[in-house]
């Protein structure tokens, strides 16, 4: 019998989190794009013999297979999107606590740095893309861009903490071309630093 694969839900209220991102770019930008990826995957999944599989195993089955450009295009943006959903939340941003906090501090020498770099990463993607932090299989934290749909959950290295979607559509109809102006709303009022804490803890259990 074949999964396929659906549209998750949004974690909130498609205007919670006003007046950083507003309910017209948020509806858009999940009722069209995210399902736009969902509805092209089903596509294209539909009588394959890989309709089977979850949406990680599908990811890691078809990335750097030329032949399944289209289909890991689609499956990886349904992922990241609903990653960077929950990387958000109404009254998020300031800093993280506990465990997580300690490590951005010890990694990046303090959380200032780790803003600052997280910054520069989302702003000097060329293109389309995603900024990431993610916990590398050395135990450390680092940033990174990613373009297009490309995501650190094609392979079993890095595992996303958090991330931020830098495609123009994500930001234009608020901030137009002004990029580092959403990273800095995203930073200091949308980071769900929960979501990205309960990441960290899970990883550092994984690797324990």
């Amino acid at each position: 019998k074949s999964v396929m694969i659906e549209l998750p839900p949004l974690p909130y209220a498609q205007d919670a989190l006003a007046p950083h991102i507003s309910k017209e770019t948020l509806s858009f930008h999940y009722g069209k794009h995210h399902k736009g990826y969902v509805d092209k995957a089903n596509g294209m999944l539909e009588g394959s013999d890989l309709a089977t599989l979850d949406l990680v195993p599908l990811i890691r089955k078809v990335a750097g297979d030329a032949s399944r450009k289209g289909l890991f295009n689609n499956a990886a943006q349904i992922w990241n999107h609903d990653f960077y959903w929950h990387s958000m939340s109404p009254g998020g941003g300031g800093k993280p606590t506990g465990a997580l906090a300690d490590k951005i501090a010890s990694d990046f020498g303090s959380f200032e740095a780790f803003t600052k770099t997280f910054k520069e990463a989302g702003a000097g993607q060329f293109g389309s893309g995603y900024c990431w932090l993610v916990l590398g299989p050395d135990g450390k934290l680092k940033v990174y861009g990613t373009a297009n749909a490309e995501t650190p959950i094609a392979d079993t290295r890095d595992t996303p903490i958090l991330t931020t979607d830098v495609w123009e559509h994500t930001y234009y109809l608020d901030y137009q071309n002004r990029r580092p102006d959403y990273l800095d709303a995203f930073l200091e009022n949308l980071v769900n630093w929960e979501f990205a804490a309960a990441n960290f803890e899970k990883a550092n259990l994984q690797t324990a």
